[in-house]
């Protein structure tokens, strides 16, 4: 199950209701949304939204009838063991053969001020001025020791711009930890801090 389909199905049965309609939808063969809302006395776009939800995500059963009027819809349960299993691994990580086509160094005039550590060997804190002089914010990114190490070696702005491999080997980091720098990169590429260049 991807996070995004975990997360909507946990937020719903998280509700305060959603024990109550489950329990209901035990207790009878099938159920409409306007008899299930005046059974537990809640609105019935409420519970409405709710069976649907729980339809989509293939947890209940939504048939639709007409009885001498109107077609609607019935709802039954589908699933009685309901299980929410997210691969973290499969969703979040990334290759660690990741290529470095690229190569990067810091911008100039960037904005960041890099704080070395008290053993001087790496950087520790990152600091960035976000906004305008009048109405911008700091922003302070707290450094993992390998990300440290990493932007410790990051290329100036005037000097030849290295691979990410490159920087990983001068920094001495393990490649463990390329995960996290690869984030880091992700990050400080996206608040113009570093900048890639081809080739």
């Amino acid at each position: 199950m991807n996070f995004k389909k975990a997360a909507i199905i946990s937020n719903y049965i998280s509700k305060d209701y959603a024990e109550k309609i489950f329990k209901l939808l035990m207790a009878y063969q099938d159920i409409s949304a306007s008899e299930a809302a005046s059974r537990l006395d809640m609105h019935i776009r409420t519970v409405q939204e709710f069976l649907d939800t729980m339809s989509t995500y293939n947890i209940i059963d939504k048939k639709e009838v007409s009885e001498r009027k109107r077609p609607y819809f019935r709802y039954s349960i589908k699933k009685k063991k309901i299980e929410i299993i997210i691969d973290l691994d499969k969703e979040f990580t990334k290759s660690s053969d990741h290529k470095s086509e690229y190569k990067i160094r810091e911008i100039r005039n960037s904005g960041a001020k890099f704080s070395v550590a008290r053993n001087g060997e790496y950087f520790s804190t990152l600091t960035i001025w976000m906004g305008d002089s009048r109405v911008g914010k700091e922003r302070k990114i707290n450094l993992t020791i390998p990300q440290g190490r990493f932007l410790y070696y990051l290329p100036f702005p005037d000097t030849d711009p290295l691979s990410i491999d490159e920087i990983i080997q001068k920094a001495d980091n393990n490649d463990m930890h390329k995960s996290e720098i690869l984030d880091i990169i992700n990050e400080l590429l996206e608040l113009k801090i570093i900048e890639k260049v081809e080739g």
